[in-house]
């Protein structure tokens, strides 16, 4: 098992990928602000490569890799969707090949976008048959596996966006909001905010149809979930976090677990208020910080970061099929 990151880890990172990614906004909204009764801003990683903030944690592990050895034959990954476009981004940038196993369940607009990039995209039944599949691949030479979170590199790369945020706020925030699949950006959240901020709460969240995560921090080792979960929330599908993430994971200051119609309801209404696409597993923190906001006896200022914006049409028509807009965000109920 590699040892967990550090901060310093997180610093070289931004270092390897400053010249590939985009430097994301932070936005607000004064009505979501107004009705709340507390500051909350946006690091808006939709508007990053490839719509999501998995291009930092890609282009991180390969250009650390590449520092030390010759470009592999192949990159290959296991992915439910924005991991699988950011590899095949970095790869396409890079001029190395990639493939990509996905399970047929993954989104399709997903899908589409990896195969854009030029990687080959290898559909399985399930996402256990995905990993099992790609484990068989690597062990042929000159293949590089990089998987979407349990990888020192990959965490890295995400806890950058935080160094962004701290470098550009020059206020304090109370707490940072991020969404959890397998743990490596609330991990490399965790890591940055903790270095630079340490009274800065980190909080996680992920969809109660999903709950691996959940079950592992009241159980104190890692669950895994037998199936691929059912839940719109489709970054946020894998079966269950990594060795490397479930430390940073245990420390974390609050994790919530939302439902599916808490899910709808806020990425309906951050679509509606920021004017971006917001994907389900982006908004779904939103419940979370919700949750926090009621418990607070003084006037808050919350980062979420809003890690994607690849929805696939049909997840929209789910999204949209019910009218949550009528009913305004408040504290009180």
């Amino acid at each position: 098992m590699q040892l967990s990151i550090n901060f310093r880890d997180v610093v070289s990172a931004k270092r390897r990928i400053e010249q590939h990614i985009k430097k994301t906004p932070i936005m607000t909204s004064s009505r979501l602000n107004h009705w709340l009764g507390h500051e909350i801003l946006f690091k808006m990683e939709c508007l990053q490569h490839v719509g999501a903030f998995k291009a930092r944690g890609a282009m991180n592990a390969i250009q650390s890799y590449l520092e030390s050895q010759e470009p592999p034959k192949k990159i290959i990954t296991v992915s439910s969707g924005n991991h699988a476009q950011a590899i095949a981004w970095a790869c396409d940038r890079l001029r190395i090949p990639a493939d990509v196993y996905m399970d047929k369940a993954a989104s399709s607009v997903k899908k589409n976008a990896t195969r854009s990039y030029g990687a080959t995209v290898i559909e399985c039944e399930t996402r256990l048959e995905a990993q099992e599949r790609v484990a068989e691949a690597a062990e042929t030479s000159d293949i590089l596996m990089i998987p979407p979170y349990n990888h020192r590199d990959v965490i890295a790369g995400q806890g950058t966006c935080m160094l962004e945020v701290f470098d550009e706020i020059n206020q304090p925030i109370d707490a940072v909001f991020a969404p959890c699949g397998g743990g490596g950006l609330i991990s490399g959240c965790y890591v940055a905010t903790k270095a630079l901020s340490p009274e800065t709460k980190v909080m996680g969240a992920e969809p109660v149809q999903a709950n691996d995560a959940a079950q592992s921090i009241r159980l104190g080792r890692i669950v895994h979930l037998k199936d691929t979960p059912n839940t719109i929330a489709d970054g946020v599908k894998t079966l269950s976090v990594g060795d490397l993430t479930f430390p940073q994971i245990q420390q974390l200051d609050g994790f919530y677990e939302v439902p599916e119609d808490d899910i709808c309801y806020w990425t309906q209404w951050l679509q509606h208020l920021l004017k971006v696409h917001v994907e389900p597993t982006s908004a779904m923190s939103m419940s979370g910080v919700l949750v926090y906001l009621k418990a607070q006896s003084t006037p808050q200022r919350v980062m979420v970061v809003i890690t994607g914006g690849n929805i696939a049409s049909e997840t929209m028509l789910k999204i949209w099929q019910d009218d949550h807009l009528a009913e305004v965000p408040r504290l009180s109920e």
